[in-house]
């Protein structure tokens, strides 16, 4: 495994373990999306493998601040960059580098070479997402959980229009080539959502602005509770890949070390506690594979469905079979419906949890399996030495 496998492991790990879910943007996802960016950029211009090992170092570690909280989160990450390091022999050199592009990052800062520009190009590649005014909102939310900052949606998106015409700038030609274009679109996307909001002139204020707080309030719930439940689904399949990495670990040293020595009568009164050990492992194994399965569905729906409200169109198990415009018109007509949004968004979150409600389950067999598979496997090794007169 190389340096940068090993790098994701842990920053995995870390993430999902200690990010508060109050980070609804600064997450695991955002990380990912940095290392992608990474990536490419650097592929695009051809920066070599030692400055691109250099680049996706910084890209993993460079939010992981945020597990000590907001403040000062970029030197945080340092700490735990130069910690990382200290148990990887012989690239404790690269910490000098890597920091400093991870410093680099700062809000304010002024990129002083090509790999600084890199990784700050790629920090804000959300700038050139189609979807930014969706993910923006994201971003909203946790600067109201983490930072108690609150903003109207009038507040909201001249804050956004401000950030992308006067904060900031793209540096490298990849992001120029292909990323300016598309924040040009999503800056004239803003300025018509002002617009908008300016022009509108609604008659009962009072009553808006409590039904704006209620719609906000709920989307909010509704946001929070689905980002636990992913969560916690990559917790329980982070467990189970465990347990299937232990317990093949077990059967190949079983197999490569026990097995071969079987044949001699003298460890004959091994091949009970061995032939135990295997089996425990194998059926954990099962378990654990169980627990990660995915079940998979027709992926159709009528048109009567639709007007029927039977169908939950935001799970994609429902629509990956249907073609496109059959599906943008369902979708359509449930956004024409708030009830049927909602209970869409209901049905998907009661789903997930009975998918995690099995995971979870299984996993607990599977954990009970293992350990009791070790202590009777034990216990039958020392009855079994004991009674050879070993």
């Amino acid at each position: 495994m190389n340096l940068i496998q090993q790098a994701e492991q842990f920053v995995t790990r870390l993430l999902q373990e200690q990010l508060p879910s109050t980070f609804l943007y600064h997450n695991f996802n955002h990380t990912v999306g940095v290392v992608k960016a990474v990536t490419s950029i650097a592929k695009y211009q051809q920066i070599s493998d030692e400055d691109t090992e250099k680049l996706l170092l910084a890209a993993w570690f460079h939010d992981t601040g945020y597990i000590k909280g907001v403040q000062n989160h970029e030197v945080a990450s340092v700490a735990i960059l130069e910690s990382f390091l200290e148990q990887q022999a012989g690239k404790e050199v690269l910490f000098k580098a890597v920091s400093g592009l991870i410093m680099a990052t700062v809000f304010n800062a002024k990129p002083a070479n090509n790999l600084e520009q890199i990784i700050r190009d790629a920090d804000y590649f959300h700038f050139a997402n189609e979807h930014y005014l969706t993910l923006c909102e994201f971003l909203r939310e946790e600067w109201k959980n983490t930072c108690d900052k609150t903003f109207t949606d009038l507040e909201w998106a001249k804050e956004n229009l401000i950030m992308l015409t006067q904060r900031h700038v793209f540096y490298t030609p990849f992001a120029l080539t292909f990323w300016q274009p598309i924040k040009e679109k999503n800056i004239a996307r803003i300025e018509k959502r002002i617009k908008k909001m300016i022009n509108t002139v609604d008659p009962i204020v009072s009553d808006s602005k409590k039904t704006e707080k209620s719609e906000r309030g709920i989307d909010t719930m509704f946001r929070v509770t689905l980002n636990n439940h992913t969560r916690l689904s990559e917790i329980a399949d982070s467990k189970a890949n465990i347990l299937l990495s232990v317990n093949a670990i077990i059967i190949s040293i079983a197999l490569s070390t026990l097995i071969p020595k079987l044949d001699s009568p003298n460890n004959a009164h091994l091949v009970i506690p061995t032939l135990v050990l295997i089996v425990f492992s194998v059926v954990s194994i099962i378990f654990a594979i169980l627990s990660t399965r995915p079940k998979v569905t027709t992926g159709t729906f009528s048109q009567f469905d639709v007007q029927e409200r039977k169908v939950n169109l935001l799970f994609f198990g429902n629509f990956y079979k249907m073609p496109y415009q059959e599906y943008e018109d369902a979708v359509n007509e449930m956004m024409k419906d708030r009830e049927y949004l909602y209970n869409a968004m209901i049905k998907d979150l009661y789903n997930l949890g009975l998918v995690l409600e099995r995971k979870y389950r299984l996993l607990r067999i599977t954990y009970n399996i293992f350990m009791v598979g070790i202590i009777v496997s034990v216990l039958m090794f020392i009855i079994a030495f004991k009674n050879s007169g070993i």
